[in-house]
């Protein structure tokens, strides 16, 4: 279950009269919604309501070259066959460079981000890790990256994972916040909508484990709140890829939504005959809601078929 309160940094006191909790599923739209992305939403759906707060819905469409034309309507038409209606109004990344772009300002104007004009070929004898410029030419529009000193060591509990701890100069370096193609960066767009939003607790899959200590130093350097941290177990197929690059995904089908969400509720580590009389999405998020017991959910999932 989510931190208690008392174990991570208070909301921004500009937000207080926002509920204690407010969680997020926050999809990218390189394809349709699939068992993963199904059971993040409804892994931070139940923890949002077992803790009795919000649950808001954000598109992260700023890779265009990753999109896949029109799965984002397909996926929050998917959410809604599924019964999963956000709390607020649906946000979309690509409306808010503004925002980024005035983070992004405040950190070079600090001195905590720099202009970077190293290709992938000159960092590959360090594995990819940027610790010092080593651009054997300048590039027309350099990439941003965040100044990440030696011995950023940063460790935070996660509500389902446990303890985790990176160094993140010697594991990441200094890492990108704005492509030198100039596409946001992941990181810095993630750590400017979750305080934008006034989101209090961070819910996604496992895969995103790692990100987490650069999302926190970047929330130090902006002066930003920190949430609490739940990284949900990854469905993965029987090669433990993530089933969402998998020809093995389970079939998502919005006509006929209970048996996916049965086997969403199982992979979350919850007592299947709790859902055996619903008939509904409505009857079963209800039944689920009450149900719900968050210790039960496992760090790790086996394989599937």
């Amino acid at each position: 279950m989510p931190a208690p309160a008392s174990d991570r940094p208070a909301p921004d006191p500009a937000n207080r009269a926002n509920p204690p909790y407010r969680g997020r599923f926050a999809p990218s739209p390189t394809g349709d919604l699939h068992a993963g992305s199904l059971l993040a939403a409804f892994g931070s759906w139940l923890l949002a309501r077992h803790a009795g707060g919000e649950w808001w819905l954000r598109v992260e469409d700023l890779d265009p070259p990753r999109e896949v034309a029109g799965a984002a309507q397909r996926q929050l038409t998917a959410l809604r066959e599924f019964g999963f209606v956000p709390d607020a109004p649906v946000v979309f990344q690509s409306r808010r460079h503004d925002l980024y772009r005035n983070a992004l300002e405040r950190l070079l104007d600090s001195g905590a981000a720099f202009e970077c004009h190293c290709s992938r070929s000159d960092l590959a004898a360090s594995g990819g890790i940027h610790r010092r410029c080593v651009a054997r030419r300048r590039r027309p529009q350099p990439a941003v990256r965040l100044r990440v000193a030696d011995g950023s060591i940063v460790a935070f509990e996660d509500a389902i994972q446990g303890r985790h701890v990176q160094d993140v100069a010697a594991t990441v370096g200094d890492f990108v916040l704005r492509r030198a193609d100039g596409l946001w960066a992941y990181q810095l767009a993630v750590v400017v909508d979750d305080a934008a939003q006034a989101i209090t607790d961070v819910v996604r899959g496992a895969d995103l484990l790692d990100s987490t200590p650069r999302q926190i130093l970047l929330q130090r350097a902006l002066d930003l709140p920190t949430p609490g941290y739940a990284h949900l177990p990854l469905v993965t197929d029987v090669h433990g890829r993530k089933l969402s690059k998998s020809d093995a995904a389970w079939p998502l089908d919005a006509a006929d939504p209970l048996p996916a969400l049965r086997r969403a509720w199982a992979a979350l580590g919850q007592p299947g005959d709790a859902l055996a009389d619903a008939d509904l999405p409505a009857s079963l998020l209800a039944a689920a809601r009450t149900a719900f017991q968050p210790h039960l959910i496992p760090p790790t999932l086996s394989a599937t078929d």
